[in-house]
């Protein structure tokens, strides 16, 4: 494993191994690491989580599709959130768990490999969530992710105390309570179903805001940013994949190779583009408190399933160019640009404007947000109007940014040469 995946003992940057058990015993207590340690990166392990929670993102995305190319757009848009949420819910926990707590026993990897194997049985139900609205099977999968999550807090139970005993309590506690409460999905009437959604959502969203009320786990920041890039960085992959395979059925299909080139330039632009924007600051300086990251962490739901659903877009696009839609091209647009301007806008909000300095860098984002959603009447041509105004808005960054360094180097430069005529 990697230098992020066991505590070492004794160093001196607050990373230890539990007193009597070698960093190398099969078994160890679950104790905090800490927020000090350095070359803290993912593990392996973790990088095989993110890659198994993709095969549950990639469903949603393929019902989306089906939903919205068959003019079902607003149930597909509910069933779409619902889903998700249960999938980025279940990565967000363990991602902060992990980052606090990793101390990669045998227990720890066979636990976290249960929840892996929860999201697989929550994908397999996610077609019959869309479809026949049953949740059976979504929720039997949810149940398999979050019940190793209650165990692994019931451990830091056992190896903490005093606050952080307590805390450990109610985050096993909040769990347990909000599974009950999502049976709800599989018992209640189709109609009572968006309002139990909304209700558990935000009692998911309280557990950690409560439990950590008066005792903070000790998260890594630049851990805790990498593991969001990473998974940014595969959602986006999904999203080129299922692209590609949607204009290479298109042209192998339909022979329209010719009218689906400005949705597979357009769409690369756009995905290109959201890499750059993402990764243009490091983040991990921002992330201090529990205030901000909360708000941070809690805010990438709009930004990886806005990325998600720009996969599920593109393929609408590709559906609608070659006639296999049921929605007008109007519509068909609308499924691109409205995610891409949510990804931008919500980019902005939550990550760069941070690192923003005067009006002009802090507008380039929300305004080519609002012009990529004007580009929705475009017709045939709004997915490649939209990938140019994103690849624009990266240049301008760029532009802007490399002018504001320079002025700052010659103000620097003035002032050395005005101490050194005063010397």
């Amino acid at each position: 494993m990697t230098s992020s995946s066991s505590p070492v003992p004794g160093m001196p940057d607050g990373s230890h191994a539990p007193a009597g058990h070698g960093r190398d015993a099969p078994l160890r207590k679950l104790t905090a690491r800490g927020r000090g340690e350095s070359h803290r990166v993912a593990s392996p392990l973790e990088l095989f989580f993110d890659l198994c929670f993709v095969v549950a993102v990639a469903q949603a995305g393929v019902q989306l599709v089906h939903a919205v190319a068959e003019g079902h757009a607003g149930e597909g848009i509910l069933n779409y959130a619902m889903v998700f949420f249960s999938i980025w819910w279940a990565w967000m926990n363990f991602t902060w768990f992990a980052s606090a707590y990793d101390n990669d026993d045998v227990l720890y990897r066979i636990v976290t490999l249960v929840q892996i194997a929860g999201v697989l049985v929550l994908a397999a139900g996610v077609s019959r969530a869309f479809e026949d609205h049953d949740f059976l099977i979504v929720w039997l999968g949810y149940l398999i992710m979050r019940l190793p999550m209650a165990a692994q807090w019931l451990r830091v139970v056992r190896s903490a105390t005093g606050a952080e005993r307590t805390m450990a309590l109610r985050y096993a506690g909040g769990v347990l309570l909000c599974l009950v409460g999502w049976l709800g999905l599989v018992l209640l009437p189709e109609p009572a179903r968006p309002w139990l959604f909304l209700v558990m959502a935000l009692a998911e969203l309280a557990v950690p805001l409560y439990a950590e009320r008066s005792f903070a786990t000790s998260w890594h920041p630049h851990h805790i940013s990498e593991r969001y890039g990473l998974f940014t960085i595969i959602v986006l992959g999904e999203a080129v994949a299922a692209a590609t395979v949607a204009v290479k059925s298109g042209v192998e299909e339909n022979d329209a190779l010719r009218d689906l080139l400005p949705i597979a330039a357009g769409g690369l632009l756009i995905v290109f583009s959201a890499w750059w924007i993402y990764f243009a600051v490091p983040i991990h300086g921002h992330l201090r408190s529990n205030r901000q990251s909360f708000l941070w962490g809690y805010g990438h739901y709009l930004i990886f399933a806005s990325v998600a659903a720009i996969g599920a877009g593109l393929e609408v696009a590709v559906e609608d160019t070659v006639g296999k839609a049921h929605i007008s091209t109007l519509a068909a647009s609308a499924a691109v640009t409205l995610p891409a301007a949510l990804y931008l806008i919500t980019v902005w909000a939550l990550h760069s404007r941070y690192f923003k300095v005067g009006t002009a860098q802090q507008l380039v984002l929300p305004t080519t947000a609002l012009l990529v959603i004007v580009c929705t009447f475009l017709g045939d041509w709004a997915v490649l109007a939209a990938g140019l105004l994103s690849a624009l808005a990266v240049a301008a960054g760029v532009t802007l940014t490399a002018r504001t360094v320079a002025g700052e180097h010659r103000a620097e430069t003035a002032e050395d040469t005005e101490a050194a005529k005063k010397a």
